[in-house]
């Protein structure tokens, strides 16, 4: 359970719901019912009304949802609508795919710098923002109120890096390090384990 008492089962459908809403307004879909939806989404009509009760009442019986209105109150539940200030440490190829992506800014995320201790990479733009020095990462959270890190640093450093920017006030990490991080209870962490996805995928394939 999250702190507002959803289950984190829910959380992570979510962003499923976002990206099919998202779909089903750019192809002028006006509205939908849960039975459409779950047979496009994959998930049953019971346990999509179920999913989006915890959040209010947002469909009406017999006419199903209005996909823009719900949309709208799925970025505001997803926190779309707010602007997260956002850092990078590592420059490697996961902070730069994770830089380059292209939705990063429209989700509202945006990157205020990027950090790496490799003398061959500092100095260099990713869309822009220069690749700084680790050693000013302390300095520059003292400066910069930042909202979110994202580290895509080797294991090793992981922890580190973790502490320095919860010792500066960051309440968000967002983890490609291949290790689950120690943090307060009141620092939100998502821990993105790319072998884990790999070897699910490994097992159901076997």
């Amino acid at each position: 359970m999250n702190k507002n008492g959803i289950s984190m089962a829910v959380i992570k459908r979510l962003p499923k719901y976002h990206r099919y809403l998202t779909e089903l307004l750019n192809n002028d879909l006006d509205r939908i019912s849960s039975k459409d939806l779950s047979q496009r989404i994959g998930f049953t009509a019971s346990q999509i009304r179920q999913d989006l009760n915890c959040f209010g009442d947002f469909g009406q019986q017999g006419y199903g949802y209005n996909v823009k209105e719900l949309l709208n109150q799925m970025n505001i539940i997803l926190g779309l609508t707010k602007e997260f200030k956002t850092i990078i440490i590592g420059a490697g190829n996961i902070g730069q795919a994770v830089a380059n992506y292209g939705k990063f800014e429209k989700l509202g995320f945006n990157l205020q710098a990027i950090f790496d201790t490799n003398p061959k990479l500092i100095g260099i733009k990713i869309r822009d923002i220069e690749i700084q020095d680790i050693d000013f990462l302390d300095s520059f959270l003292k400066e910069k109120h930042i909202d979110i890190g994202i580290i895509c640093v080797p294991r090793i450093n992981a922890q580190k890096v973790c502490d320095i920017l919860v010792n500066n006030g960051v309440n968000g990490i967002w983890n490609f390090a291949p290790m689950d991080l120690v943090v307060p209870e009141e620092v939100i962490i998502e821990n993105v384990h790319l072998s884990d996805s790999l070897l699910t995928l490994s097992c159901l394939m076997s």
